[in-house]
This record gives C-alpha cells, structure tokens and sequence, in this order.
C-alpha cells in the first residue's frame, strides 16, 4: 500500500506521517507494538510518575496519552472506513490527560489498556478491504483518509516512544 500523499492529512500530522519510511503499515503497527511494550514493561513504577523537565507529563500519562490517541484515531479510521463522512470534533489531549487521572494507576494496567486498543486495531486494519483505505472524512476540521490515520497513530506512537527513551535514559 502506498503512503498517503501530503492531501490526505492536515499539514500538522506531518511530524508523525514523517515517522513512516516505506513499510507495509500493519507489520509496523504490529512490530511497533511490540518494542514499546518491552520497553514500557521494563520501566520501574517508581520511575512512571516522574516528570523529566522541560516535559510537564509522567511516562503514565504519555502512556495514558498514547491509548487515547489511539481510541480517538482508532474511531475516525472507523467512520470514515465505513462510509460515514459526517465531520467529527477534534479532542483536547491536555484536557483528557488532566482529567484521566493516569498517575492514580499502575502503569502495567496503562501499557496492557494501550496493548488492548492496538491490537484491536491491528485486527480492524489487517481486515480492511483495500477500498476503504482510500476512504476520507473531516476530523477536526481538517480532511483524512483512513489510510493517513493508520500512519498518523503508528507516527504518534514513534514520536511519543523516542521522547520517552530519551528522557528515562537520562534518569
């Protein structure tokens, strides 16, 4: 499958789309999943509520981050798969965060919520017809492809995963 073209996304998700060389993307997704879980079960729960300057989250927020992200991302690639082309809202991912409350859990039950929703996205883009990758909707204002939000969500997670390899790795 080829990546999404630059009109098949708003110019922001750019930094994630980036992310992607030529993969076949549900392998990535897959594989992805995998690395980050290793890495995120290796990461002490003494160490998941600390905030690393300049960052204002704990690695449980990242983490709690990275699933909603992937709900949110996960829903669209959902309607606009299936035809449905009424324009979705965007959402506030420092006010999700806020209100989540992700510091108040073990970080094992956040990574296994992440590893939850992935690999349901895993089966919903491994079963798509070819046809609906192509398919677009508006989200947040903006026009996206189901295709470029399979990108978008494997991006998001590399972006989010460097940054925390980075920042733990400094202590």
């Amino acid at each position: 499958m080829p990546r999404p073209d630059p009109s098949e996304y708003a110019p922001y998700h750019i930094r994630y789309v980036s992310l992607i060389p030529d993969e076949t993307i549900v392998e990535s997704l897959n594989s992805d999943l995998q690395t980050s879980l290793a890495f995120l079960r290796s990461v002490l729960e003494a160490d998941a509520c600390v905030r690393h300057a300049p960052y204002t989250w704990s690695t449980k927020e990242v983490v709690g981050h990275m699933t909603d992200t992937e709900w949110v991302f996960g829903y669209r690639a959902l309607r606009f798969a299936r035809g449905d082309s009424t324009p979705l809202a965007g959402f506030d991912e420092n006010a999700f965060t806020k209100t989540a409350q992700f510091d108040q859990y073990p970080l094992s039950v956040l990574v296994a919520q992440f590893e939850a929703v992935r690999r349901s996205h895993l089966e919903f883009f491994g079963n798509l017809p070819e046809v609906a990758w192509a398919r677009r909707g508006i989200a947040n204002g903006d026009e996206v492809s189901v295709r470029a939000l399979a990108y978008i969500l494997l991006g998001h997670e590399r972006h989010h995963m460097a940054i925390l390899r980075q920042r733990l790795a400094k202590g």
